[in-house]
């Protein structure tokens, strides 16, 4: 029994895959603008929090497990947000921190 250690087609691949640019190293800004766009989602989580503290009547059904899942609710909504809202915050911060910015 034979085996066969031709590797050529296995290095044409490899080189092949190189070139088409797919083994780039990953862009320092675009950590940057990630983390920027991470903090928006935690500003927007913050105000949607305090916009739900300003009660204008007491609330006949609340409980821990409400509270609880309306901060999930406003994490999931402020993540939503920040992806389809440009509201400046990851802008200014990319633009602050070195980034290019957009």
């Amino acid at each position: 029994m034979s085996v066969n250690l031709n590797l050529s087609p296995m290095l044409d691949s490899a080189r092949y895959v190189a070139d088409q640019g797919a083994l780039k190293a990953p862009d320092p800004d675009s950590e940057l603008r990630e983390a920027a766009e991470q903090f928006e989602a935690i500003f927007l989580n913050e105000f949607l929090k305090q916009a739900r503290k300003a009660k204008l009547a007491e609330d006949l059904f609340a409980s821990s497990a409400k509270e609880t899942y309306e901060g999930m609710l406003d994490r999931e909504m402020a993540s939503q947000l920040s992806s389809q809202v440009n509201l400046g915050i990851a802008d200014a911060l990319v633009r602050q921190l070195g980034g290019k910015g957009k």
